[in-house]
């Protein structure tokens, strides 16, 4: 383990609301944080790239990890930060050779299309990934317990859609040909997949990460029954292995499956402690159907935040109605993450952010009271 991430290394955290929330635990306000908060639609954000050179540039250097992470919390008053990474570190690991050009997608250099290219995949020296984890260890002090600090990574079968396309895709065309045609390489890779996603989320709980998120970004691109069989199935191997506790402290795991929601009521009986959903989903029927099993996470559209004051807070009421009063008792019982349904655009205006934010708290307050 990193000596550096020793509990006795961080500041006691003074705002629990996001974990408590994870853990189902009644709270003064719904508490809120954004997918991709740390990111090109601050100004900040992009002076800190332009020194950094590129965006790999950025996620492999502690410091600027760190500051990127942290400046979201500068400007907002969000109840958790997010490490600042991205869902590729691992098939980069993996010696499939990520980059990304400005203003385009990640790439890989050596895509895994065939027999021998699957051969060759294994679990990855967790050492060529220190990069993140030093990260980790950097941001939880520097957040010096203000907010907790999830960390995260793609889920099996996002990972493999990267790999098999050899970039971002519209008809996920090559990697449904390997899963129809040859699903026994397809199952292997998601395997190698798994293990590795479990032991990188493990390293980062260890390097001080106080929850984590399993992004299953392309999940919803698979047909019903394939979802279940190659995504679904290698998200619980992950869930399976991932610690649930660390130093006598409870690890929140959160499981967002961007176009998931009508696998909703299998997906609770997943072993994580919280469902991230996207906009399509009806909050109320996610509350009746698994509300009590899970905290649910989300969803307002994210491009509510291109509308007006007004109209960002009559859609976050409408977000918060929908959910409907969480519990207040001192037992567990439903509770709402308030999160965008997908990450926030870069060409968001960043006082529409402070309006949304500030919506939620008041809200949310006035809700319980």
């Amino acid at each position: 383990m990193n000596d550096q991430a020793h509990p006795s290394a961080f500041a006691p955290l003074k705002n629990d609301t996001f974990i408590r929330a994870c853990l189902r635990q009644a709270t003064d306000y719904t508490p809120v944080w954004l997918m991709r908060q740390a990111g090109r639609y601050l100004p900040e954000y992009r002076a800190t790239r332009a020194k950094a050179g590129s965006f790999m540039g950025l996620a492999t250097n502690t410091d600027y990890a760190t500051e990127v992470t942290l400046q979201p919390l500068e400007r907002y008053p969000l109840d958790a930060a997010i490490l600042f990474s991205d869902i590729l570190t691992i098939p980069d690991a993996m010696g499939l050779g990520l980059s990304f050009a400005l203003g385009e997608g990640p790439k890989f250099a050596h895509a895994v299309r065939d027999e021998a290219a699957v051969a060759q995949l294994a679990v990855p020296d967790m050492d060529k990934l220190r990069y993140v984890f030093d990260a980790v260890t950097s941001i939880r002090k520097a957040l010096n317990g203000r907010v907790p600090l999830i960390g995260f990574s793609g889920s099996p079968w996002t990972l493999a859609c990267y790999m098999v396309e050899g970039a971002g895709s519209d008809d996920y065309r090559l990697v449904k040909t390997m899963m129809y045609s040859r699903p026994d390489l397809m199952h292997k890779m998601l395997q190698i997949n798994a293990d590795a996603v479990a032991l990188y989320l493990n390293t980062q709980i260890e390097a001080g990460a106080q929850a984590v998120m399993i992004f299953d970004s392309w999940g919803g691109v698979l047909a019903d029954g394939a979802f279940q069989e190659f995504s679904m199935a290698y998200t619980e191997r992950v869930l399976a292995q991932v610690k649930k506790e660390h130093n006598g402290v409870r690890i929140p795991s959160i499981v967002f499956t961007k176009g998931g929601g009508m696998w909703l009521k299998e997906m609770g009986k997943l072993d994580c402690d919280v469902l991230g959903l996207d906009w399509t989903v009806n909050l109320a029927k996610a509350r009746a159907l698994v509300g009590h099993s899970k905290a649910l996470q989300g969803n307002i559209d994210p491009n509510v935040l291109f509308a007006g004051p007004q109209q960002i807070e009559a859609e976050v009421l409408k977000v918060l109605n929908s959910f409907g009063t969480p519990h207040t008792g001192t037992d567990t019982g439903p509770t709402h993450i308030f999160n965008l349904g997908h990450g926030i655009s870069q060409h968001t205006p960043p006082d529409n952010v402070a309006f949304l934010v500030q919506a939620v708290h008041a809200q949310s307050r006035a809700q319980r009271a």
